[in-house]
Protein backbone atom coordinates (compact mmCIF):
# COMPACT_ATOMS: atom_id res chain seq x y z
CA UNK A 1 0.00 0.00 0.00
CA UNK A 2 1.28 3.47 -0.87
CA UNK A 3 2.23 6.00 1.79
CA UNK A 4 0.12 9.14 2.21
CA UNK A 5 2.76 11.08 0.30
CA UNK A 6 2.68 8.61 -2.59
CA UNK A 7 -1.11 8.58 -2.60
CA UNK A 8 -1.23 12.37 -2.82
CA UNK A 9 1.19 12.28 -5.76
CA UNK A 10 -0.98 9.74 -7.57
CA UNK A 11 -4.11 11.79 -6.94
CA UNK A 12 -2.50 14.99 -8.22
CA UNK A 13 -1.17 13.25 -11.33
CA UNK A 14 -4.55 11.66 -12.00
CA UNK A 15 -6.38 14.95 -11.50
CA UNK A 16 -4.11 16.64 -14.05
CA UNK A 17 -4.51 13.77 -16.52
CA UNK A 18 -8.30 13.69 -16.24
CA UNK A 19 -8.64 17.47 -16.41
CA UNK A 20 -6.68 17.51 -19.66
CA UNK A 21 -8.57 14.56 -21.12
CA UNK A 22 -12.00 16.14 -20.57
CA UNK A 23 -11.04 19.68 -21.61
CA UNK A 24 -13.61 21.06 -24.01
CA UNK A 25 -16.25 18.39 -23.39
CA UNK A 26 -19.76 19.72 -24.07
CA UNK A 27 -21.81 16.64 -23.20
CA UNK A 28 -22.16 17.32 -19.47
CA UNK A 29 -19.25 14.98 -18.71
CA UNK A 30 -16.61 17.70 -18.55
CA UNK A 31 -13.92 18.19 -15.90
CA UNK A 32 -16.31 20.07 -13.62
CA UNK A 33 -18.62 17.06 -13.53
CA UNK A 34 -15.65 14.95 -12.45
CA UNK A 35 -14.70 17.61 -9.90
CA UNK A 36 -18.21 17.66 -8.40
CA UNK A 37 -18.43 13.87 -8.22
CA UNK A 38 -15.06 13.74 -6.47
CA UNK A 39 -16.10 16.49 -4.04
CA UNK A 40 -19.46 14.87 -3.31
CA UNK A 41 -17.87 11.45 -2.84
CA UNK A 42 -15.42 12.85 -0.32
CA UNK A 43 -18.29 14.69 1.41
CA UNK A 44 -20.31 11.47 1.69
CA UNK A 45 -17.27 9.61 2.98
CA UNK A 46 -16.97 12.06 5.87
CA UNK A 47 -20.12 10.47 7.28
CA UNK A 48 -20.16 7.03 5.69
CA UNK A 49 -16.46 6.13 6.01
CA UNK A 50 -14.47 4.09 3.51
CA UNK A 51 -10.97 4.19 2.02
CA UNK A 52 -10.55 7.83 0.99
CA UNK A 53 -7.73 7.19 -1.47
CA UNK A 54 -9.70 4.52 -3.32
CA UNK A 55 -12.84 6.68 -3.33
CA UNK A 56 -11.04 9.74 -4.67
CA UNK A 57 -9.19 7.87 -7.39
CA UNK A 58 -12.31 6.03 -8.54
CA UNK A 59 -14.29 9.28 -8.61
CA UNK A 60 -11.60 11.01 -10.68
CA UNK A 61 -11.44 8.15 -13.19
CA UNK A 62 -15.07 7.02 -13.29
CA UNK A 63 -15.89 8.48 -16.74
CA UNK A 64 -12.63 7.84 -18.53
CA UNK A 65 -13.97 4.68 -20.19
CA UNK A 66 -17.67 5.53 -20.03
CA UNK A 67 -19.46 3.87 -22.95
CA UNK A 68 -21.35 7.09 -23.75
CA UNK A 69 -18.09 8.94 -24.39
CA UNK A 70 -15.99 6.32 -26.11
CA UNK A 71 -14.75 6.67 -29.64
CA UNK A 72 -14.35 3.60 -31.81
CA UNK A 73 -10.60 3.63 -31.23
CA UNK A 74 -10.62 3.98 -27.43
CA UNK A 75 -9.94 1.06 -25.14
CA UNK A 76 -9.17 0.58 -21.45
CA UNK A 77 -7.77 4.07 -20.85
CA UNK A 78 -8.28 3.70 -17.09
CA UNK A 79 -6.33 0.47 -16.83
CA UNK A 80 -3.53 1.93 -18.94
CA UNK A 81 -3.33 5.01 -16.75
CA UNK A 82 -3.23 3.00 -13.52
CA UNK A 83 -0.43 0.90 -14.96
CA UNK A 84 1.41 4.01 -16.10
CA UNK A 85 1.45 5.53 -12.60
CA UNK A 86 2.52 2.19 -11.08
CA UNK A 87 -0.31 2.06 -8.59
CA UNK A 88 -0.40 -0.84 -6.16
CA UNK A 89 -1.99 -3.70 -8.20
CA UNK A 90 -4.53 -4.45 -5.47
CA UNK A 91 -5.64 -0.81 -5.35
CA UNK A 92 -5.79 -0.68 -9.13
CA UNK A 93 -8.03 -3.73 -9.28
CA UNK A 94 -10.32 -2.27 -6.62
CA UNK A 95 -10.62 1.05 -8.46
CA UNK A 96 -11.48 -0.71 -11.73
CA UNK A 97 -14.12 -2.80 -9.97
CA UNK A 98 -15.72 0.30 -8.48
CA UNK A 99 -15.80 2.10 -11.82
CA UNK A 100 -17.49 -0.90 -13.41
CA UNK A 101 -20.31 -0.59 -10.85
CA UNK A 102 -20.92 3.17 -11.14
CA UNK A 103 -22.93 3.74 -14.31
CA UNK A 104 -26.70 3.46 -14.67
CA UNK A 105 -27.42 0.82 -17.30
CA UNK A 106 -31.19 0.97 -17.73
CA UNK A 107 -34.32 0.59 -15.60
CA UNK A 108 -34.13 -3.19 -15.80
CA UNK A 109 -30.48 -3.35 -14.70
CA UNK A 110 -29.91 -3.04 -10.95
CA UNK A 111 -26.19 -2.03 -11.16
CA UNK A 112 -25.53 -2.99 -7.55
CA UNK A 113 -22.50 -1.50 -5.80
CA UNK A 114 -20.91 -4.20 -3.63
CA UNK A 115 -18.55 -2.25 -1.38
CA UNK A 116 -18.92 0.91 0.67
CA UNK A 117 -16.43 2.70 -1.57
CA UNK A 118 -18.38 1.69 -4.70
CA UNK A 119 -21.66 2.77 -3.10
CA UNK A 120 -20.23 6.19 -2.28
CA UNK A 121 -18.84 6.82 -5.77
CA UNK A 122 -22.00 5.54 -7.41
CA UNK A 123 -24.13 7.78 -5.17
CA UNK A 124 -21.97 10.82 -5.88
CA UNK A 125 -22.24 10.29 -9.62
CA UNK A 126 -26.00 9.82 -9.42
CA UNK A 127 -26.48 12.92 -7.30
CA UNK A 128 -24.80 14.92 -10.07
CA UNK A 129 -27.38 13.53 -12.50
CA UNK A 130 -30.37 15.00 -10.61
CA UNK A 131 -31.48 18.40 -9.38
CA UNK A 132 -30.65 21.68 -11.13
CA UNK A 133 -27.26 20.52 -12.38
CA UNK A 134 -28.72 17.21 -13.45
CA UNK A 135 -31.30 19.05 -15.57
CA UNK A 136 -28.61 21.23 -17.13
CA UNK A 137 -26.40 18.23 -17.87
CA UNK A 138 -29.28 16.30 -19.40
CA UNK A 139 -30.02 19.01 -21.94
CA UNK A 140 -26.32 19.49 -22.62
CA UNK A 141 -26.01 15.78 -23.41
CA UNK A 142 -29.14 15.77 -25.55
CA UNK A 143 -27.91 18.73 -27.56
CA UNK A 144 -24.48 17.17 -27.93
CA UNK A 145 -26.10 14.03 -29.37
CA UNK A 146 -28.51 15.95 -31.61
CA UNK A 147 -31.63 14.75 -29.81
CA UNK A 148 -35.04 16.40 -29.87
CA UNK A 149 -36.06 18.42 -26.86
CA UNK A 150 -39.42 16.68 -26.61
CA UNK A 151 -41.84 14.83 -28.86
CA UNK A 152 -45.20 13.91 -27.29
CA UNK A 153 -45.63 11.10 -29.83
CA UNK A 154 -42.56 9.27 -28.46
CA UNK A 155 -43.26 7.70 -25.10
CA UNK A 156 -40.57 7.00 -22.47
CA UNK A 157 -39.37 3.41 -22.31
CA UNK A 158 -38.11 1.59 -19.24
CA UNK A 159 -35.33 -0.38 -20.86
CA UNK A 160 -35.05 -3.96 -19.70
CA UNK A 161 -31.40 -4.40 -20.58
CA UNK A 162 -28.20 -2.42 -20.95
CA UNK A 163 -28.18 -3.15 -24.68
CA UNK A 164 -31.62 -1.56 -25.08
CA UNK A 165 -30.60 1.45 -23.00
CA UNK A 166 -27.44 2.04 -25.05
CA UNK A 167 -29.41 2.14 -28.29
CA UNK A 168 -31.96 4.76 -27.26
CA UNK A 169 -32.15 8.00 -29.24
CA UNK A 170 -35.27 9.29 -27.50
CA UNK A 171 -35.94 13.01 -26.85
CA UNK A 172 -34.26 14.57 -23.83
CA UNK A 173 -37.43 14.88 -21.74
CA UNK A 174 -37.87 11.11 -21.94
CA UNK A 175 -34.55 10.70 -20.14
CA UNK A 176 -36.12 12.05 -16.96
CA UNK A 177 -38.54 9.12 -16.89
CA UNK A 178 -36.09 6.56 -18.22
CA UNK A 179 -33.34 7.40 -15.71
CA UNK A 180 -33.27 10.59 -13.63
CA UNK A 181 -36.52 10.13 -11.69
CA UNK A 182 -35.50 6.55 -10.88
CA UNK A 183 -32.22 7.46 -9.21
CA UNK A 184 -33.52 8.64 -5.82
CA UNK A 185 -34.73 5.15 -4.99
CA UNK A 186 -31.50 3.54 -6.19
CA UNK A 187 -29.08 5.32 -3.89
CA UNK A 188 -27.09 3.38 -1.31
CA UNK A 189 -26.11 5.65 1.56
CA UNK A 190 -28.28 7.56 4.01
CA UNK A 191 -26.19 10.68 3.41
CA UNK A 192 -26.92 10.62 -0.33
CA UNK A 193 -30.62 9.88 0.14
CA UNK A 194 -31.03 13.00 2.29
CA UNK A 195 -29.45 15.15 -0.41
CA UNK A 196 -31.42 13.47 -3.19
CA UNK A 197 -34.88 14.22 -1.82
CA UNK A 198 -34.71 17.96 -2.50
CA UNK A 199 -33.03 17.49 -5.88
CA UNK A 200 -35.66 14.97 -6.93
CA UNK A 201 -38.47 17.36 -6.02
CA UNK A 202 -36.79 20.11 -8.03
CA UNK A 203 -36.94 17.90 -11.12
CA UNK A 204 -40.60 17.09 -10.49
CA UNK A 205 -41.36 20.81 -10.24
CA UNK A 206 -39.38 21.51 -13.41
CA UNK A 207 -41.33 18.91 -15.38
CA UNK A 208 -44.64 20.29 -14.13
CA UNK A 209 -43.65 23.75 -15.33
CA UNK A 210 -42.25 22.38 -18.60
CA UNK A 211 -45.51 20.68 -19.57
CA UNK A 212 -47.61 23.71 -18.56
CA UNK A 213 -45.50 25.83 -20.91
CA UNK A 214 -45.51 23.16 -23.61
CA UNK A 215 -49.32 23.21 -23.56
CA UNK A 216 -49.26 27.03 -23.48
CA UNK A 217 -51.15 26.99 -20.19
CA UNK A 218 -48.68 29.15 -18.28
Amino acid sequence: MESNFQQNKLIKATESFVKQHFAGDSSGHDWWHIHRVRSMAMHLAETEGGNLFIIEMAALLHDLDDWKLKSKNSDERTKKWLNEININPSDGTTILQIIDQVSFKGAGEKTKAYTLEAQIVQDADRLDAIGAIGIARTFAYGGNKGRLLYDPTIQPELHESFEQYKKTTAPTINHFYEKLLLLKDRLNTNSAIKIANERHQFMEDFLTQFFLEWECKK
